[in-house]
Order: structure tokens, then C-alpha cells, then sequence
């Protein structure tokens, strides 16, 4: 399995359960880690054979201005949704940070992984 990877895509949007985190945006930092097979692309040098990271942060970009979620749990569950059906990832890993949510911290958040799951 192969990765394409963003890493530190900072994302302004309104996002908490707490009365001023619903006042105004604040960042969120997304590592994502797609994986996928690569040969095609690497075969056909060409953009439509492989996952295009840069529609990914498009993307994801759209997601954080359209949406306020409460809980960035439903934040990263909705970003794994969007890579594994609309870009056809078959695994991916992210990792979301609130570096302004805890003042003595640099960062809180979450890491999942999702895999694409087959029906016969």
C-alpha cells in the first residue's frame, strides 16, 4: 500500500461545544494520510490515475466554511467519509489539532483510521 500524505493543512472554521467557540473561527490542523496504490499514476503520468491531494485540500476547505460541528469527532469522521468515497482512498489516517482550544497546551484533538469496507 502506498501513501499520499498532507500534512499541517490549516483550516479556519467554527467548531466547540463552548459559547466562544461558536463566536468566531479558529484553526484546525489536519494531518492526512491516504493510502492507495500509486502504480497507475506512476504508469500514466497523468493527474486522473492517482488521489489529487490539491482537490483534497480544496475540498476539505469547503468542509471547514459550509459546517459548524460541535465535535471534532464528527469533524474527522465526516473528512474519512469524503477520502474514502469521493477521492477512493482505501485507508486513511488523520490527525486533527485545536492548537487554540487548551491555553497550556501547543494542541488537543483526535487520530483515527478508517478502511474502505467491501461488500459482496
Amino acid at each position: 500500500m502506498d501513501i499520499v500524505f498532507i500534512k499541517q493543512l490549516k483550516l479556519n472554521t467554527i467548531i466547540g461545544i463552548h459559547a466562544w467557540e461558536r463566536e468566531k473561527e479558529q484553526a484546525i490542523i489536519l494531518d492526512i494520510e491516504i493510502g492507495c496504490s500509486i502504480k497507475a499514476a506512476a504508469d500514466s503520468d497523468n493527474i486522473k490515475d492517482c488521489i489529487d491531494y490539491f482537490s483534497v485540500c480544496e475540498r476539505m476547505k469547503t468542509l471547514a466554511k459550509q459546517h459548524q460541528y460541535q465535535l471534532v469527532e464528527s469533524f474527522v469522521e465526516e473528512v474519512s467519509r469524503i477520502i474514502l468515497h469521493e477521492f477512493m482512498g482505501q485507508w486513511v489516517r488523520i490527525k486533527l489539532n485545536k492548537p487554540d482550544a487548551v491555553d497550556e497546551a501547543i494542541g488537543v484533538g483526535v487520530i483515527i483510521e478508517r478502511q474502505k469496507v467491501y461488500r459482496p
